[in-house]
């Protein structure tokens, strides 16, 4: 929830950072495209290579390739990625996410084919670039996402949440049954890995992430400030902790565990606002962080060839 003023704010947030940017539109990223299932379903697939490689990486210390090398169509290898230093129940929390990512994978192979996997970047570098921005200042030592469980949960707070409002977004769109069976399933445990996430988070949130004098809570605000400000379309997205209880579930705690809107039903994203959050630009044509060379799919192709 936010107040008048923050609501106003991130009303006109999008049109200056549109024009500051250059995209030359009347903000269309917060409106729902028009696009097919197979093409709605196969945008998902950046989100979820994204994910399987990061957890596969920081549990196992290989990805897809060492575990299910055909789902990855011959796409080039993530780029830095590496086992974390995670104590023996979040090793294990996360090894299975990773796991469930290679069943999404197969399952949006089976129902509407598979692509490439595209380059991804989920080096100790791009995370180092995403902390710095949400906290406002470069971070000395630099920090490393894959150090230790606390570094690495909060770089895990990152992803699942912009799959899960993706999700969220794309089953309106959906005609076929089939394909809204996929995705609301597909949706159900997207939320689930973003759940334990946050709770993990929530248990901690008063801690002090070493050496940077910032807490776990304070971290997760400016993550979720930051992917606000590059969605571009307003407030969807809020750290565990909100600073007003009357920004709270029913105006009464200031707890948000599950991130949601006033009537606590999760936000919606569209494919143009997930591009912005993942390629850290704010640009759904201007690739970057987590996707290097631009997403898959013929949704994310289309606003790379507007350049």
């Amino acid at each position: 929830m936010a107040t008048i003023s923050q609501s106003f704010f991130f009303i006109i947030l999008p049109f200056l950072l549109c024009f500051k940017l250059g995209i030359v539109s009347s903000v269309p990223c917060c409106e729902p495209i028009v696009a097919n299932d197979v093409d709605l379903i196969q945008f998902a697939l950046n989100l979820e290579f994204l994910e399987a490689e990061f957890f596969l990486h920081g549990a196992t210390g290989e990805g897809l390739d060492g575990v299910a090398p055909q789902l990855a169509g011959g796409g080039p290898p993530p780029i830095g990625g590496r086992k974390a230093n995670l104590e023996d129940i979040e090793c294990r929390i996360i090894e299975e996410f990773g796991y469930q990512e290679v069943g999404h994978l197969r399952a949006i192979t089976s129902e509407v084919g598979g692509l490439q996997r595209p380059q991804l970047d989920i080096s100790p570098q791009n995370f180092e670039t995403i902390f710095d921005q949400a906290v406002g200042r470069k971070l000395v030592p630099p920090m490393d996402p894959y150090a230790n469980t606390i570094n690495y949960l909060l770089a895990a707070y990152m992803i699942p949440y912009v799959g899960l409002v993706g999700y969220v977004g794309t089953i309106p769109a959906l005609t076929n049954a089939s394909s809204l069976a996929l995705v609301a399933s597909l949706l159900g445990v997207e939320s689930g890995q973003d759940a334990v996430i946050r709770a993990a988070l929530y248990k901690r949130e008063g801690e002090i992430v070493e050496p940077y004098n910032i807490t776990v809570a304070e971290f997760t605000r400016g993550i979720s400030n930051l992917r606000n400000q590059l969605g571009m379309c307003g407030v969807k997205d809020e750290g565990i902790i909100v600073l007003d209880p009357q920004l709270g579930a029913e105006n009464k705690i200031d707890s948000n565990i599950l991130s949601a809107d006033a009537n606590s039903l999760s936000y919606a994203r569209q494919p143009p606002e997930i591009l912005g959050i993942v390629y850290g630009t704010g640009n759904e044509s201007q690739p970057g962080g987590f996707l290097p060379a631009g997403g898959i799919g013929n949704i994310a192709k289309s606003y790379l060839n507007r350049v």
